[in-house]
């Protein structure tokens, strides 16, 4: 939706006049298209968008251009702002043909007897709005003809008023675009549906990859049974496997922006300096790294390690950009947005070969390379991570040229200390300060055999006791027997029945001081859940230390 101008800059601006001054208006000059285009996709430059004229009435139908609207196939319709509820005035024959309505069944009723059930709301608010205003509007709306028939109407609206501004009437042209619309949905669909097919494929193959790696190994393992050394090194090799699966994961959820961010202030100058020997080992010999930092630069609120991860992505394409090597400038530098809100611009300058067109529009697509050996995930993490953490990513890059990626992050809020992400601060339950001494015991929930048993033997091995259940509601059953429970260890999605963060809410009714330690392999917004309280998350997949060390944190 598009408005045009206010009234009263419209009589501030170089009007056309017609008729010997019969009556006049201004030209759109390519101001009110919005989604409503005139029939051959342009945008309108010559049409009037508000109209002044002498003499009011519509009895007068005895010149020519009465006869073009009448004769013309666009839909156009007069209503009367003045009468009671903005009624329809007059209405040509190709409005009827479009709608279906008979003329008396139109005129003297309001526009809105187009509108059905699908009618979007908020475009209806627009054009309320802009009429209450007196002000021209463009909108693709969906209508609904006599018979029920729904169609998407591309309506423009514009004031007509007298010499002394006044207004008079509102003058509506409409078209049938249902198979534009049809054509452009049907697009974007094929679109979608090509993008998730690229997906699926390209995850399909390195996970077969990766399974592969880790089943072949873990075989050799079992042969290698009675030698210890050679178990070793398979089950070594099979763990790397796995985890860099879990990578694959994490990179996967971060373009989807449901990765788990644990924001805090930092200040990007200061991160790019820390990070700079990381990122001059990852350069190499042939390629020189330049920094450009802006003196006196805000806060942001950001996850200094995704950044980090984000950062040398972005370096890493640097690199490959320049394989007989040359400069990379890493900068910052404030940027003043609308609303006197403030950004901070962390950009990626190389010299390197570039990017066509065609490469550069899908330059953040998933699984999309141009490097034989890339997994194409590092730009569709970086525009996911930057998405996620409110920012934007923007990308310039011609053949030859070089290319600059910038990603621009909001100024942190003064209120934002970076607190919000880490583990709860609640200590023991009063079970545990009565036993201590003895061991802990907690209480593990998991939909899943495989990784239930792994969490309970990895626990069990390091001293603790260990109850199980494969559902929140056997769960609370445990709990409201009056099972020990030191700490409730628990996965966030089972499927049906009872949530995780729904097990949390009744585990606290329960017992109000009970520790909690979350695992999820798919995050999206948890960290404010849990009655004000926030959650202590550990991803999956997790390393055993990982578990025992957030474990005993919980229960310190």
């Amino acid at each position: 939706m598009v408005l045009g101008p206010k009234k009263e800059d419209t009589r501030n601006k170089n009007v056309d006049v017609q008729g010997g001054g019969q009556s006049y208006g201004v030209p759109a000059a390519g101001e009110v298209e919005g989604n409503a285009y005139e029939p051959m996709g342009t945008p309108g430059v010559n049409h009037w968008q508000a109209t002044y004229i002498k003499r009011d009435g519509l009895d007068d139908r005895g010149n020519i251009f009465f006869a073009a609207v009448e004769m013309t196939r666009m839909p156009m319709v007069i209503t009367d702002p003045r009468q009671p509820d903005n009624p329809i005035v007059f209405c040509n024959g190709a409005f009827l043909d479009l709608t279906q309505y008979k003329e008396d069944d139109v005129v003297g009723r309001n526009c809105r007897l187009l509108q059905g059930p699908q009618t979007d709301r908020h475009t209806v608010d627009e054009v309320r709005k802009a009429v209450a205003e007196q002000r021209a509007v463009a909108v693709d709306i969906l209508n609904y003809k006599a018979d029920g028939t729904p169609f998407w109407n591309a309506l423009f609206i514009g004031p007509i008023f007298d010499q002394d501004g006044q207004l008079l009437y509102f003058f509506a042209s409409q078209m049938d675009i249902t198979e534009r619309r049809t054509s452009q949905e049907s697009h974007l669909q094929a679109q979608k549906m090509e993008a998730i097919g690229q997906l699926t494929a390209g995850m399909a193959h390195d996970f077969n990859n990766l399974l592969q790696v880790i089943n072949g190994n873990l075989e050799v393992a079992l042969i290698s049974l009675e030698k210890p050394d050679a178990a070793r090194a398979a089950l070594e090799r099979a763990q790397r496997a796995a985890m860099r699966a879990g990578k694959l994961t994490q990179q996967l959820l971060t373009f989807a922006r449901k990765q788990r961010l644990e924001p805090k202030a930092v200040n990007l100058n200061t991160l790019v300096v820390e990070f700079s020997e990381m990122l001059v080992r990852t350069l190499g010999d042939k390629v020189d790294l330049r920094l450009d930092l802006r003196p006196g630069l805000p806060l942001c609120h950001l996850d200094p390690t995704h950044l980090e991860m984000a950062l040398l992505n972005v370096l890493i394409n640097a690199r490959d950009a320049m394989p007989d090597g040359g400069q990379v400038t890493v900068g910052t530098a404030i940027v003043r947005g609308e609303e006197r809100i403030s950004y901070v611009d962390l950009c990626v300058v190389d010299k390197g070969i570039g990017m066509p067109p065609e490469v550069l529009r899908r330059a953040t697509e998933p699984f999309f390379t141009t490097k034989g050996p890339g997994t194409g995930l590092g730009l569709a993490m970086v525009h996911g991570f930057v998405q996620q953490s409110h920012g934007r990513l923007e990308i310039d890059s011609k053949p030859g040229e070089g290319t600059t990626v910038r990603m621009i992050f909001p100024v942190a809020d003064n209120g934002q200390d970076g607190a919000g992400a880490g583990p709860d601060q609640e200590t023991t339950t009063p079970e545990a300060d009565a036993m201590a001494g003895s061991r802990p015991s907690v209480l593990v929930v998991e939909d899943n055999d495989d990784v239930r048993e792994l969490a309970e033997s990895v626990l069990g091995m390091a001293g603790y006791s260990v109850l199980t259940a494969a559902s929140g509601e056997k769960a609370l059953d445990l709990l409201r027997e009056g099972a020990r429970v030191d700490l409730l260890f628990t996965d966030v999605i089972m499927p049906g029945g009872m949530s995780g963060l729904q097990l949390i809410d009744e585990a606290r009714r329960l017992r109000p001081r009970l520790p909690v330690l979350v695992t999820t392999g798919y995050m999206d917004e948890l960290p404010g859940h849990g009655q004000g309280q926030r959650l202590n998350i550990l991803a999956k997949p997790y390393k055993h230390g990982d578990l025992l060390e957030r474990v005993e944190a919980a229960l310190a």
